[in-house]
């Protein structure tokens, strides 16, 4: 008889990023008991602030690069303008209403101030000087031009923009130009340029699955830390830090559904498509959307099953579904919105209507530069929350918690493309099987 060949077994980086969490947890918790502080800050620590400065370095090119090569692409399908106008229009519009939903739960519930007074204080002056200058920066906008919100997206040096995160707007309204301009010049001449920034979005996209493979080192760091910092020798206070994490999932999960009972909503008025065969329809994308964490490797699936099941012709779901893959991130955009107030809230910071003005406005155009793998949703996190001038470090809050949000917020994004792909088809009229 041959034996069969030995073959590696590896696993999937979603399991090594859960493993790496727990074991994080477990030995931050034995670190409270043993005494072990000052080692855990020592020497793991470094660990998980090289993970997020990691982040927070690629999160400038990776927004640059995509938006621009995703706005150039769009010559490519200048005979479906009008399809693809409508199209990015329902895009943008469920991508408000996914954040929006996100704030007004975050701004009720206010998750983050379920902290004890005590430790939203110490977060607060453990980020005093930012928390300050957040505030007289705040104070400044509301006493000046009521126009200078609007004033202070276009960069009068986009160089010196790109070298701060906090100025991301900036970067983003250079890069919407420049995308913009570039599909206006001369067809070969932008070529040569769109295959370039087509090589670009490919590395950096490649930087970021490099970067990914260290995540369960970084998230074990970071978790482990934040169980001693937390602690400080009391584990009564490890039980509130996961009571009230639990609280923030809670929001985030209550806000996925009505975003559902949006979608429900919008198909059942605008498309008269019934609900009940949608979800039949689509049930196995979401539950490989569930299970990935991905978009992008859930998008075969989508589109056989948006095509043969749900009735929507072939031609717009193999526009509406790949731009949606990559446009549309409704349950990450949702996310966003509830992560950012959160840790604006454990951390004492009260943002104006202006700042959460802001995030909406960020997290939307972002959402079209998020790329559509698993972990995307933090370093897009990390973007809102530099622009909004919060404390990034805050992710560690949440971090625990995130892989199992982020299967969550997939299905959304999966059944929001499936959505809109009905609603064109809806507006092309065409004839549904679900009418």
């Amino acid at each position: 008889m041959k034996k069969s060949p030995n073959k590696s077994f590896k696993l999937a980086l979603h399991w090594q990023i859960i493993i790496g969490m727990i074991l994080g947890v477990v030995f931050g918790i034995s670190a409270v008991l043993m005494g072990w502080s000052g080692f855990v800050a020592d020497w793991i620590q470094p660990w998980g602030k090289i993970f997020v400065n990691s982040l927070k370095m690629i999160a400038m090119p990776l927004v640059f690069i995509s938006l621009i090569q995703g706005i150039a692409s769009m010559s490519d399908i200048s005979k479906l303008s009008r399809l693809g106008t409508r199209t990015i229009a329902i895009y943008l519009i469920t991508t408000v209403v996914a954040i929006t939903i996100g704030l007004v739960l975050a701004n009720v519930i206010q998750p983050g101030k379920a902290f004890s007074e005590e430790k939203r204080a110490e977060f607060a002056q453990k980020y005093e000087a930012k928390t300050k200058s957040s505030k007289e920066k705040a104070l400044a906008v509301k006493e000046s031009n009521p126009l200078q919100p609007i004033i202070d997206i276009v960069p009068d040096n986009v160089v010196a923009a790109a070298t701060n995160n906090q100025n991301m707007l900036q970067v983003i309204f250079f890069a919407v130009l420049f995308g913009v301009a570039l599909v206006m010049i001369d067809f070969q001449k932008g070529e040569i340029i769109k295959k370039g920034f087509d090589a670009l979005n490919d590395l950096v996209i490649k930087i970021v699955e490099i970067l990914m493979l260290f995540a369960p080192y970084g998230v074990f760091a970071l978790l482990a830390f934040l169980i001693v910092d937390f602690a400080e020798g009391d584990l009564n206070k490890v039980v509130e830090l996961f009571k009230v994490v639990g609280l923030y999932c809670l929001t985030v999960i209550l806000g996925l559904f009505l975003m559902v009972v949006f979608y429900v909503l919008v198909l059942m008025i605008f498309a008269r498509y019934n609900p009940l065969q949608f979800f039949q329809g689509i049930a196995p994308a979401q539950l490989l959307a569930f299970s990935t964490s991905s978009s992008a490797a859930t998008l075969p699936v989508t589109m056989e099953r948006v095509n043969k099941f749900l009735g929507v012709p072939k031609e717009i779901v193999s526009f509406v579904l790949p731009v949606g893959a990559t446009v549309n991130m409704d349950g990450t955009s949702l996310y966003q919105g509830v992560a950012a107030l959160f840790i604006a809230q454990a951390y004492g910071m009260d943002l104006t209507i202006v700042q959460q003005l802001g995030i909406v406005l960020t997290a939307t155009l972002a959402s079209v530069g998020a790329a559509a793998v698993p972990g995307a949703g933090i370093l897009m996190l990390v973007i809102v929350l530099e622009q909004a001038k919060i404390p990034s470090d805050g992710i560690n809050l949440i971090l625990g918690v995130d892989r199992l949000l982020d299967m969550c917020r997939t299905v959304v994004n999966v059944t929001g493309d499936a959505t809109v792909s009905l609603l064109v088809a809806k507006s092309e009229n065409e004839r549904l099987d679900g009418e």
